[in-house]
């Protein structure tokens, strides 16, 4: 509302320059996700924003749709040590793991009663008497379908890196953390676990739905991607397995990318406007074997 110099006041919204009004029609704000993206892009291109931004931005997109159920590492794959065993019995696991939390259960895998932080077990080796369920974390559990944008704000707010995923029945369905969440806005996190910057190219991981998985870099040669998983891939303008991601998506891969090829599957982990940097990999079973 504006007051007229009467003292009468109307509805008039500011006026306009004639600037202000043919820019607007020329370049309208954008109505969508969509556009606003494309608008992001242009602004790339046009060296406004520079590629790391712009991965970040979408990362941030990303998120706001995904839910835990979406990242969270399955509960057939989850690393958890049993208390109700003798800790002679789990340690080496925890030693080749090398996880810094571990959920800890009682005899049962839907029996999590807490998060063992792996630093808390330098006392057994420095006290006489060591009782583990009086170094255990509370264990936060969240549904598979709270959306990630609210559940890092969780973990900011509760100072919280670990939340036990569960199904409608409260059984276990998995397990999620802040680097899970933080990765999909960021890239992949690497540590000293993952790759080897001079010799790991192809990086073998945990074996996932469908069949065994590799964490690959992009600049791998098609040749030894094929020796390593024992596939046939081939493309004639190209020398590594991102140059054949690129030219068999016909345009520049984007983060979460999925495909399927030969069997394989597919997943663009890390990539920006210039190019694809990781990809996951997954062998899907043969047709012949689905049917059998």
């Amino acid at each position: 509302m504006q007051e007229h110099p009467s003292g009468v006041k109307t509805d008039a919204k500011p006026h306009r320059s004639l600037f202000e009004r043919l820019t607007a029609l020329i370049s309208p704000e954008p109505e969508n996700r969509a556009e606003l993206l494309e608008v992001l892009h242009d602004a790339h291109e046009r060296n406004l924003i520079d590629a790391d931004a712009l991965s970040m931005i979408e990362g941030v997109f990303q998120v706001s749709d995904l839910s835990a159920r979406d990242i969270m590492v399955p509960r057939s794959q989850m690393d958890m040590i049993d208390i109700s065993k003798p800790i002679e019995e789990w340690m080496p696991a925890v030693l080749s793991t090398a996880h810094s939390r571990f959920p800890a259960i009682e005899g049962e895998r839907d029996k999590v009663i807490g998060i063992l932080l792996a630093k808390d077990l330098l006392r057994y080796y420095a006290e006489e008497s060591f009782d583990v369920r009086d170094m255990l974390r509370p264990a936060i559990f969240i549904p598979e379908s709270k959306r990630l944008n609210v559940l890092l704000r969780d973990f900011r707010a509760n100072h919280n890196h670990m939340a036990i995923v569960v199904d409608e029945y409260s059984g276990v369905a998995g397990l999620i953390t802040i680097e899970d969440v933080l990765e999909q806005i960021v890239g992949d996190i690497e540590d000293e676990y993952d790759f080897d910057e001079e010799e790991d190219n192809i990086l073998s991981i945990k074996e996932g739905q469908h069949g065994p998985r590799w964490r690959i870099k992009a600049l791998t040669e098609i040749g030894q991607f094929n020796d390593a998983l024992g596939a046939g891939l081939a493309d004639e303008d190209v020398d590594t397995i991102g140059g054949l991601v690129s030219n068999h998506l016909g345009r520049m891969p984007h983060k979460g990318d999925v495909f399927d090829l030969d069997n394989l599957r597919f997943e663009v982990l890390r990539a920006d406007a210039r190019q694809v940097h990781v990809l996951l990999v997954e062998k899907l079973p043969d047709a012949a074997e689905s049917a059998a």
